[in-house]
């Protein structure tokens, strides 16, 4: 009989531990396919990009947030912005990757469980062409059926980020690049 209490206990306490990384993992929400674009046009020049890979983790129970953008998925409509791009002002090969390290204000204000529109601003650092600056944006997160989509748009300079634009095409890119960001999380699957 005691022995079999000692049984008992030991599964009660596994049972616990699961249940507390099982709400840990709920509050996780991940994307591979998040949508950044950017707009550096002028008046001389339309210049857009999309990027659709855009990786993502958010876990709402602290508020920290991630994004992760290969700099070579990002599509021009003429491919010759879209190598100048690459191999000029961004370098993708030497810096592959823009990161962003942030967290939400108000996490708890975010209730993933009711459907609903929450607006938080959003700071962290983003670091682009091996260069880090701070970043600060408002984002609206909205719930709906489970589903959690992020959106928010921001502003960057290039020069902020030693992106030099060569004297003679400077007058066609924006002094200024405006950046949209739009994801729809998934809830990150941790083994269940």
């Amino acid at each position: 009989m005691n022995n079999m209490l000692k049984k008992q206990f030991m599964f009660a306490i596994v049972l616990l531990i699961a249940a507390g990384f099982s709400t840990y993992g709920e509050s996780k929400y991940f994307t591979r396919n998040g949508n950044i674009s950017f707009d550096a046009s002028s008046p001389l020049e339309k210049i857009e990009a999309v990027n659709e890979k855009g990786a993502s983790v958010f876990d709402v129970a602290s508020g920290q947030i991630e994004f992760s953008v290969l700099m070579k998925a990002f599509y021009f409509e003429k491919a010759l912005m879209q190598e100048h791009f690459n191999e000029n002002y961004v370098e993708s090969d030497k810096y592959p990757k823009a990161i962003f390290k942030g967290a939400v204000a108000n996490p708890a204000s975010i209730n993933t469980t009711k459907d609903g529109v929450y607006q938080s601003k959003v700071t962290g650092k983003l670091t682009l062409h091996g260069v880090t600056n701070d970043v600060e944006s408002n984002a609206s997160f909205t719930v709906k059926g489970g589903v959690v989509t992020a959106s928010t748009d921001f502003t960057i300079a290039p020069a902020d980020y030693k992106i030099e634009i060569p004297s003679l095409v400077k007058e066609k890119i924006a002094k200024t690049i405006h950046i949209k960001v739009l994801v729809n999380y998934e809830l990150l699957n941790t083994g269940k």
